[in-house]
């Protein structure tokens, strides 16, 4: 019978009491290869202009930068609309990128026809724009057109949540990067396990935007301490390898992360109250209009 291998110092044995409590959610960059790829096209124009004389390398050169920037904005937006369809409650993108990047593509397909055309025809390269314009749309889509979610919620209080969650994520980015120079896989899972916890109350505050006032400490001074707090651990534990410091950091994640899933769970049980006084405020309505609900 199968049975799985671990050791004193793997990182997700029963002695670890601290990594792998929850099953690790796969983070894939939205982006993948394939906008990565319309990086190339850029390149090999430039590379196959040269000959074509000083007119043709330089719409080469004009129209490699309109690929090169149409390929940027593709990334920007395919991580947008991710993290628009990762939201419940999202508005939706300020710049339409995915748009924007489909009519620079356009451009620099032209600008490639002129580049190593002889004629002058104006209207091949602009069929050619087109058409390439049209094809980007289709392979990636529009960029999402309306907010999701937001009826009925206030949009200042909204906003004040987003500037808040945004804060918050990059707090949360921070973390992750600076750990990284500590070189400890243990700490590298543990903090990951606070990260999901953290997100958790994220996603109920950006729900219901009511629990902002009771979650802002959690979301700013906490998370701002942590961040702190990861950064000393990191350059400490780089240079010294000290157990001490490692044990001192893990326990911090473990009482931050127990706070964060208790003040979440207060705020789910707060909503779960207040949808009950609803129900109850609306049975006694019925009655009173003679109204039975068995």
């Amino acid at each position: 019978m199968a049975k799985e291998f671990g050791g004193k110092f793997s990182p997700n044995t029963k002695g670890d009491q601290t990594a792998g409590k929850r099953k690790r959610r796969i983070e894939v960059d939205p982006a993948g290869g394939r906008a990565n790829l319309l990086f190339v096209p850029a390149i090999v124009l430039v590379a196959t202009s040269f000959s074509g004389g000083a007119v043709a390398l330089l719409a080469a050169l004009i129209g490699a930068a309109s690929l090169t920037l149409s390929a940027w904005l593709l990334r920007g937006g395919l991580r947008a609309e991710a993290a628009y369809n990762a939201r419940k409650v999202a508005r939706r993108p300020a710049l339409p990128r995915k748009m924007l990047a489909a009519g620079f593509s356009g451009i620099g397909a032209a600008l490639a026809v002129v580049a190593h055309s002889d004629s002058l025809n104006v209207i091949a390269p602009v069929l050619y724009g087109v058409i390439a314009a049209g094809l980007y749309l289709t392979a990636f889509g529009l960029d999402p057109m309306r907010h999701k979610g937001m009826d009925g919620v206030d949009t200042f209080q909204q906003d004040r949540v987003a500037r808040v969650v945004d804060k918050a994520e990059k707090h949360l980015a921070t973390m992750r990067e600076t750990i990284m120079r500590a070189g400890d896989r243990q700490a590298t899972a543990r903090l990951e396990d606070f990260i999901d916890t953290a997100r958790d109350l994220i996603r109920t505050v950006e729900e219901d935007p009511r629990d902002l006032t009771a979650t802002r400490k959690f979301l700013g001074v906490y998370l701002q301490g942590a961040r702190d707090a990861t950064a000393k651990f990191a350059d400490i534990y780089a240079r010294t390898r000290d157990t001490q410091a490692r044990s001192d950091y893990l326990a911090l994640l473990d009482d931050l992360e127990q706070n964060f899933a208790a003040r979440n769970r207060k705020s789910l049980l707060d909503d779960r109250s207040d949808l009950t006084i609803e129900i109850d405020v609306l049975r006694e309505r019925l009655s009173r209009e003679g109204v039975r609900l068995e």
